[in-house]
């Protein structure tokens, strides 16, 4: 018998050596992909951020136009004729060197700018949507494109719509330059928008409802200011829309000093010699706004009148037979909160009216039907240490069509309805402005406050002014009386009211009328607080009906940014 032969086995480390074979060559091959992913990843990712970078590199050069635009529109210098100064602005910086910059038309060196030739009357975007301004409408766009070979036709595009923008400060409700303060004992309700230039306190008694927008450059706190010397009520206002804090600041065209004294000298004061009345400074001053300039000295009364507009230089004169038909230098009474007797240089507006209707210098000057609509008054007579100067307006129920502007460097007075009937643009100005009711008499002032009893009163019209400020002098705390305060009284109006319609505007502390704020509550109370009936003007966001010589706050506002293509057409 033949034995058969048993039949070998391959050897077991021939298929592990081929298995292994297979494994190690299927690694490198995931390993080979993996490699190629993260290389192309790497690729894609470095690309992206080069892009980015080109996008950063194109905004920063819309960045340079836009910062120089504002710069010059603030300063009074901004000319949409002559673009091509902005057009030909392009970063310089070290990085810049990386990037050729062109206006996406194909000019290398350029960026491009597109802007309104003339400014117009349109609603603002942003921040500030719901108000309006003159505007000029710009757009800058800029290409920014690689120049190294890494990144061949790489170039990204940028544009910014953006609006330069002249707000009238009217526009708000309330408009606080310093430290905003709002805390009545009453229940009050503010209509319209509030903005401050500082803090703003807000603390009230009762309720206090904002139904529209609050800003502040500053915080918002709801206790009262750490000088004030009441108590917090603990009480929170109620916002109906937006109050935010931090906002950007509203200031004037005036330079780099824009500080609450220095806008005081600029609005009220006369010029110094040899300002130039279209300068940036000229042309803020009501003294060059006017059209009728009243000056009384202690042996003297200057009266002028110049063309539309002011910054006449060659202003008519008016004869002392003609101006006193309105004008009266002779009347006084006593100011129990600052405790002076005030010599004052009164304006019969009823008697302007009809005066300036017929006669031949305000024809010849203003045209005829046109009575001066801006007037400024000075009463630069000698002062003691028991009397002071300032400035009253009375008999103002009507107005003419053009409406009517007082301003004075002096505390302001406004007697009786203030206009009441079909009201007209208007507005007053003053150190401080002080409402004096329908019953007000000169020969009680200095009697107690028994014997000034208000009655029912209305006056239509913004109010600029100054405050005393809260403040700790020398141990004492004192309040400002607040924006509820803002408008002065010295009668009695418990039960009686006060109809308000208008914009509170505080631009400065006051630097005659400088005794501090007493309450009513206080034992040596110098009035009584009326019933509150105050509202917001919409009329004042109707651009033609703004008080004559609304001071107009500049401002960039952005719109939209926009990251363009950059092949396509501006």
């Amino acid at each position: 018998m033949n034995a058969r032969p048993a039949p070998r086995r391959p050897p077991r480390g021939g298929y592990a050596l081929l298995l292994a074979l297979v494994f190690v060559g299927v690694s490198l091959l995931l390993l080979t992909s993996l490699l190629q992913w993260t290389s192309g990843n790497a690729l894609v990712t470095d690309r992206n951020n080069a892009y980015n970078r080109a996008v950063a590199a194109a905004e920063a050069a819309t960045e340079k136009v836009l910062s120089q635009m504002t710069h010059d529109f603030i300063n009074q210098k901004f000319d949409p004729t002559k673009l091509d100064d902005y057009r030909s602005l392009i970063p310089t910086n070290d990085w810049a060197a990386e990037y050729e910059f062109s206006n996406g038309a194909g000019a290398a060196n350029q960026t491009w700018v597109e802007s309104t030739l003339i400014a117009l009357p349109t609603y603002l975007d942003s921040q500030f949507a719901g108000l309006y301004g003159s505007n000029y409408l710009c757009t800058v766009r800029a290409n920014a494109q690689f120049l190294t070979p890494a990144y061949p036709s790489l170039a990204a595009a940028v544009r910014q719509d953006f609006q330069l923008a002249s707000i009238p400060i009217f526009q708000f409700a309330i408009y606080y330059a310093m430290d905003l303060e709002i805390n009545p004992s009453r229940a009050m309700t503010i209509t319209g928008k509030v903005r401050g230039n500082a803090d703003l306190y807000a603390s009230p008694g009762t309720a206090l409802k904002f139904e529209d927008a609050v800003g502040a450059v500053g915080k918002i706190y709801h206790h009262r200011h750490p000088s004030d010397p009441n108590t917090s009520s603990g009480l929170l206002p109620v916002y109906d829309s937006l109050h935010q804090e931090k906002v950007s600041s509203l200031t004037l065209p005036i330079g780099t000093n824009n500080s609450p004294a220095n806008v005081c000298k600029i609005l009220l004061d006369p010029p110094p010699a040899g300002e130039s009345l279209v300068s940036t400074l000229g042309k803020q001053r009501y003294y060059n706004k006017a059209e009728l300039l009243i000056l009384v000295s202690d042996t003297n009364v200057t009266v002028q009148v110049r063309k539309p507009g002011g910054f006449d230089a060659s202003p008519a004169p008016v004869s002392w037979t003609n101006a006193e038909v309105f004008i009266s230098t002779n009347k006084g009474f006593f100011d129990q909160r600052e405790t002076n007797y005030m010599k004052t240089t009164e304006i019969d507006v009823a008697n302007l009216r009809t005066w300036a209707a017929t006669d031949a210098t305000i024809t010849s000057k203003l045209g005829s039907g046109n009575p001066p609509n801006l007037i400024y008054v000075a009463d630069n007579r000698a002062t003691t240490s028991t009397t002071s100067t300032a400035v009253r307006v009375v008999n103002g129920t009507d107005l003419n069509a053009r409406g009517l502007t007082v301003v004075t460097p002096q505390p302001l007075y406004v007697k009786g309805n203030f206009n009441e009937s079909d009201p007209k643009p208007a507005s007053l100005v003053g150190d401080s402005i002080t409402i004096l009711s329908n019953g007000w008499e000169d020969d009680e002032s200095n009697k107690p406050l028994a014997n000034r009893k208000a009655m029912d009163t209305t006056v239509n019209a913004a109010l600029l002014a100054g405050i005393v400020q809260t403040t700790n002098s020398g141990g004492v705390k004192h309040y400002s009386g607040g924006v509820e305060n803002f408008p002065r009284f010295l009668e009695d109006w418990g039960g009686r009211t006060l109809t308000y319609n208008g914009s509170l505007v505080v631009m400065f502390p006051s630097r005659y009328a400088t005794n501090f704020w007493v309450s009513d509550y206080d034992g040596n109370a110098y009035y009584k607080r009326p019933t509150r009936k105050w509202a917001f003007d919409v009329n004042f966001l109707n651009w033609n009906k703004l008080p004559p010589g609304t001071p107009q706050v500049q401002k960039l506002v952005r719109g939209r940014w926009s990251v363009v293509a950059a092949t396509s057409p501006n």
